[in-house]
């Protein structure tokens, strides 16, 4: 075979090598991942198949197929939007410009939900905000299948991708979708458990998220607010009215601005008509932290410390968890009722 026509063979190998290439020009330092995911999806390989199968031609329809996405992801648009999927807790779930991508960092999130009901694990009401594509509340509904769990979200567009993943990873069986904004859709009831990862970017830092972030992603899961706090504040002050007692709350949110999520409520008193019901602790390993021990309606007991002399003394209320990079590292916290933390 004579040069001319070796150069005319593209290769699966060829093909890898050229197009990871490409993206790297153009800023993508994790191209060659991404074309191995949108090849393979185009051969029907896996990671290892394209490595068993390196030398094998593709023929002209497999290159036109593969062309489309490639152009795609060139312009910026997420791999999981153009597989339309992500795993996300062992889940395969579907994923579309509807929803926001599913991170692993909100994968801590359902560690937290379930280590932390684990004593009521034959029996309870879950209740998951801002839901999205439901990741959160289907990997809990399917590993609680005897809890009521409830989703719900304030775009029908997300609510119906969640109902979609729900019948098809079958947690449709005990997880029922609402719509409407935060606890509006709910009714007068209690819930053991309330999680969310609501919006939580401030307005002015949206144009500066990575291009496959702020141009595809919905901003309506993005934005925040002029602090990124809008929503995480709602949460917290109208939570206590729907956690039954020794409940649990477990929010995602910026990884610098856990304390400020409790503002405007700077003293005791205040501190006490929003959280009286509630436990709340946040890190000093990530930002100047504190904690807030609910002992009654007008009395709360602050706690500031620094992360090695407070661990001792928090670490039967708090277990905290840290997980992400860059603009999504992110802090979960936890809040408990009153009832649960009257003791020494």
């Amino acid at each position: 075979m004579n040069q001319a026509a070796t150069e005319d063979v593209w290769s699966i190998k060829r093909v890898l090598t050229w197009a990871a290439e490409d993206l790297k020009r153009r800023g993508n330092d994790g191209g060659r991942l991404d074309v191995e995911l949108l090849l393979g999806r185009v051969l029907g390989l896996d990671r290892i198949g394209l490595i068993m199968q390196s030398e094998r031609p593709l023929a002209p329809a497999e290159l036109n197929a593969f062309r489309e996405p490639f152009k795609r992801r060139r312009l910026g648009e997420p791999v999981a939007y153009l597989l339309g999927e992500r795993e996300f807790y062992g889940i395969s779930l579907r994923v579309d410009a509807r929803v926001l991508i599913p991170r692993p960092d909100s994968e801590l999130l359902v560690e937290v939900a379930l280590k932390r009901t684990r004593e009521r694990s034959m029996r309870g009401d879950a209740l998951d905000l801002c839901t999205g594509s439901g990741c959160v509340a289907i990997a809990f509904a399917r590993q609680r299948p005897t809890w009521d769990v409830t989703a719900s979200d304030i775009s029908p567009d997300a609510l119906a991708l969640a109902q979609a993943n729900a019948h098809r990873t079958g947690a449709v069986r005990n997880l029922r979708l609402v719509a409407g904004s935060l606890f509006a859709p709910i009714a007068e009831q209690r819930f053991d458990l309330i999680t969310a990862n609501p919006p939580y970017i401030p307005s002015a830092d949206i144009e500066g998220l990575d291009a496959d972030v702020r141009d595809f992603e919905p901003r309506l899961a993005l934005d925040g607010g002029p602090d990124g706090l809008h929503i995480t504040r709602r949460l917290v002050s109208e939570a206590m009215a729907y956690l039954s007692p020794g409940g649990l709350l477990a929010l995602e949110g910026g990884f610098d601005r856990g304390g400020a999520a409790l503002e405007p409520h700077p003293t005791a008193e205040s501190y006490a008509k929003c959280c009286r019901h509630l436990f709340v602790a946040m890190s000093n390993a990530i930002f100047d932290g504190y904690a807030v021990r609910a002992l009654g309606p007008k009395r709360i007991r602050f706690l500031h410390y620094s992360p090695e002399a407070a661990y001792p003394v928090l670490r039967k209320f708090v277990l905290l968890g840290v997980g992400g990079s860059g603009v999504f590292l992110s802090v979960v916290f936890w809040a408990w009722t009153f009832a649960s933390l009257l003791g020494p």
